[in-house]
């Protein structure tokens, strides 16, 4: 049946405005206003006015470059690309090297692998990289993310639970968006956390309900922070659906243990919470034998059917690791105990934005499916790989060590992911002229840096601190060969920056 037409007859009908935009600042949905989102805030936006600034002849900044550490944005910062996964996009974008004409002159330039590899995932499109995809992702790579859990886990995982999408990012909103029915829900996040999830509910007009992780116990998850956090909550009001964990940890840098994930999936079980498990950074580890990586999906399976019902929500990307393709915006989400009928809906909703980015889809069967041990290509990405985790490992110490040398500077080590979040206790004088000018210590310390370093960090203030602290985060991203100097550049400014404002 189709919609009826307003007839123009109904009384007290709507009066257009005169004189006014349909789109101004105080009629746009609220909730966009109250979207808040520090990694691309005010220092950032700053951050890009000096870049503008530098490129005019004659300016006057004591620096020569704009430094983003910021943002997990590895090839920003000169991180090199996988050849083999390069090789294989700059193919299946230009199919017409696969043809046979071109095979011997092809050769000289990729490896045959790669060759391979691309004609498959062709194929896999549908002939081309510019067609739509099955709305869920392309069936043979949801197919090969499939048999990477399996073989990461040790348990089998459904192709048909298994969405591809823009970024783990997508994912995350997507499922935020599901379990968000009214503007009572509460989503349980991580204090710090990183801001999609805070921007993301304000957005949805849910209700963050924060959990403050332990800074002094190496960033550690605490059962009984989490029981008074959902219990308080409850109390005033919040339906609480979901806990949102990030391991390795964004801004802080942790890994859990088992026996502590073993106690967060009891805990969800008993408080009939959906588990949103943040993977991501699940490549970036560097104390492998203290603190492993476990997936929530692989820990939860050994705890056996009587956590059959647990529902657990896992992402993960090609945006870090050692891949770094942050810009191609390629993931995916697995649902583990998720109801078969709200699957379906996610489908239905995955279909009204046709498909996620084809590109995307190809990078992370190539990060799910690397190549093996005797494929022509597997040497050098073994190596390339090596490469760029040791250096990562070498860097996170650097750094990490060079904070702890600040005064009033006390910073734990990265067990994981690409940050360090330090901590930094100010003189009082910075506190009275952070107040005078109205903003956070941290982040007038923030753009302090940033205006005399060009160096530009994300004040602690932006993912959630306890009262009283302040921090800022920081990527150990910085091309090695450049590191020595940059700590150096760091360390002058702090040194500064307290005699200025000492008491």
């Amino acid at each position: 049946m189709s919609p009826q037409l307003h007839s123009g007859s109904v009384n007290n009908t709507f009066k257009v405005p005169k004189g006014k935009k349909v789109l101004r600042i105080d009629s746009i949905n609220p909730q966009v206003r109250e979207v808040q989102y520090a990694v691309r805030g005010e220092i950032a936006i700053r951050a890009e006015e000096l870049k503008n600034e530098l490129l005019q002849k004659g300016n006057n900044l004591p620096f020569k470059e704009i430094v983003n550490i910021n943002i997990g944005n590895p090839q920003q910062l000169k991180q090199k690309p996988i050849t083999f996964f390069r090789q294989v996009a700059s193919l299946v974008e230009y199919p017409d090297l696969l043809l046979e004409e071109n095979g011997d002159k092809v050769k000289l330039l990729f490896a045959t692998d790669a060759i391979e590899r691309a004609k498959l995932l062709v194929k896999a499109c549908g002939g081309s990289v510019g067609a739509y995809s099955h709305s869920q992702g392309i069936p043979h790579i949801r197919k090969n993310v499939a048999k990477f859990i399996e073989e990461r886990d040790g348990y089998a995982a459904d192709v048909n639970k298994i969405f591809l999408t823009m970024g783990a990012s997508a994912g995350v909103q997507l499922a935020l968006r599901f379990i968000i029915e009214h503007s009572k829900v509460g989503i349980m996040i991580p204090i710090p956390q990183y801001p999609l999830y805070t921007a993301t509910l304000s957005l949805y007009d849910g209700q963050a309900v924060p959990y403050y992780l332990n800074e002094e116990k190496d960033w550690g998850m605490d059962i009984g922070e989490l029981k008074k956090s959902v219990d308080t909550a409850r109390q005033n009001g919040t339906d609480v659906r979901a806990l949102c964990i990030i391991n390795p940890g964004n801004p802080t840098g942790q890994c859990l243990a088992e026996q502590n994930m073993r106690e967060v999936i009891e805990f969800c079980q008993r408080e009939k919470l959906v588990l949103l498990a943040d993977e991501v950074y699940q490549e970036n580890i560097y104390m492998p034998r203290t603190r492993p990586f476990h997936s929530f999906k692989k820990v939860l399976k050994s705890m056996g059917p009587g956590f059959d019902d647990v529902e657990l929500i896992s992402f993960h990307s090609i945006s870090k690791g050692m891949i770094g393709e942050c810009g191609r915006r390629g993931g995916y989400f697995e649902c583990q105990g998720i109801e078969q009928e709200v699957v379906d809906e996610m489908y239905k909703i995955s279909s009204v934005s046709l498909c996620p980015n084809v590109q995307g889809q190809i990078m992370v069967d190539l990060m799910v499916n690397p190549p093996k041990p005797g494929d022509e290509s597997y040497d050098l990405y073994q190596k390339e790989i090596d490469d760029i985790y040791q250096s990562l490992k070498r860097r996170s110490n650097l750094l990490c060590d060079a904070f702890n040398e600040l005064e009033g500077v006390t910073c734990n080590k990265a067990e994981g992911a690409l940050y360090l979040f330090p901590r930094i206790r100010f003189p009082d004088g910075v506190l009275k002229a952070a107040k005078e000018v109205g903003k956070n210590p941290d982040d007038f310390y923030s753009l302090a840096m940033l205006n005399e370093t060009g160096v530009c960090v994300v004040p602690g203030s932006g993912f959630g601190q306890e009262k009283g602290t302040a921090h800022f985060r920081a990527t150990f991203l910085p091309a090695e060969d450049l590191f020595t100097e940059f700590i150096d550049l760091l360390k002058r400014f702090h040194q500064d920056f307290m005699d200025k404002y000492r008491d």
